[in-house]
């Protein structure tokens, strides 16, 4: 996950995590309904190329936000969840959530 950004500085190395059309709404999916299977995120997100979510849920996970559950084995069947550190980004969506409320049009 190398980026060109400063990676002394903690605002870069998150902004390399979040970065990205869809990774705010994933992130939204997340915390609005809970666990999400890779078929509810297509669902939710029209217009999300599969090749394009399969990357921002990888990033996510790698970078500890969100965990890949195995919930059926035989086919492989997942979901995805919040970790304890994608827990903390619920004020900050909520909060971006009221900026754009307040500062963006319909």
């Amino acid at each position: 996950m190398a980026h060109p950004y400063d990676r002394d500085c903690p605002l870069a190395r998150t902004a390399t995590i979040l970065e990205g059309r869809w990774t705010l709404l994933v992130l939204r999916e997340l915390i609005r309904k809970g666990p999400r299977r890779f078929q509810d995120f297509q669902e939710a997100l029209e217009g999300v190329p599969p090749t394009t979510l399969s990357d921002r849920l990888k990033t996510l996970e790698v970078a500890g936000v969100i965990r890949k559950e195995i919930y059926e084995m035989n086919p492989p069947r997942a979901k995805y969840v919040l970790t304890e550190q994608g827990e903390e980004l619920r004020p900050i969506m909520r909060r971006l959530r009221r900026w754009g409320e307040r500062n963006t049009e319909r």
